[in-house]
């Protein structure tokens, strides 16, 4: 039973993101999302009982989505840098992988039907890049600038190769491009 619930929370989630995206949030009935994921509307709202819990879920799911794709195989690194650069790879994969997904987090990512409390838990599950930032710092082997400020760098650096790779037809160059901007990148905040 358990799987079942499952199963229909995904496809609601997952009909929540292609349809906040293509119509943005005020023109996207429940009942479009319900008909998109094959469930009954009152199955929805069983599930998510507004329509502001199912978009500011949604954040936290795509948001959840990012962050394990980021930590896949960081473990067998080493130092810093190669943590860094398995990130920064991992995420632009992922974004190349997931455009609507990572659509939906740069649209919702200052909307004001994201709560506050939303945003705080979906900033929980990068703790982990939070952690590197701060060890990177006090090793002195990243500048000591705000830390928002360097996650920021990362991130909007990330989303400037992803558009360059997916809009340029550049997929081919790929592996390419995510080790030439890696190493622009980390040249301006490392301290080496």
């Amino acid at each position: 039973m358990r799987e079942y619930q499952k199963d229909k929370k995904e496809a609601i989630i997952n009909a929540s993101l292609k349809l906040f995206t293509e119509r943005g949030f005020d023109n996207t009935p429940t009942s479009m999302i319900s008909q998109e994921a094959g469930v009954a509307t009152g199955t929805l709202f069983r599930y998510y009982p507004t329509k502001e819990d199912l978009i500011n879920s949604t954040y936290v799911i795509a948001k959840d989505r990012l962050a394990r794709a980021m930590t896949v195989g960081l473990s067998k690194e080493k130092t810093l840098e190669d943590k860094v650069r398995l990130i920064w790879g991992n995420t632009i994969r992922w974004g190349l992988q997931n455009p609507q997904e990572l659509l939906f987090l740069e649209q919702f990512l200052s909307s004001p039907y994201i709560t506050r409390i939303t945003e705080e838990e979906a900033m929980k599950k990068f703790a982990f890049m939070s952690d590197l930032i701060e060890e990177g710092v006090t090793a002195g082997k990243l500048r000591d600038i705000h830390r928002g400020l360097i996650f920021e760098i990362l991130f909007s650096a990330n989303r400037a190769v992803i558009r360059k790779i997916s809009t340029h037809g550049l997929e081919r160059q790929t592996d390419e491009l995510i080790d030439g901007s890696f190493e622009l990148v980390w040249s301006g905040l490392s301290r080496s």
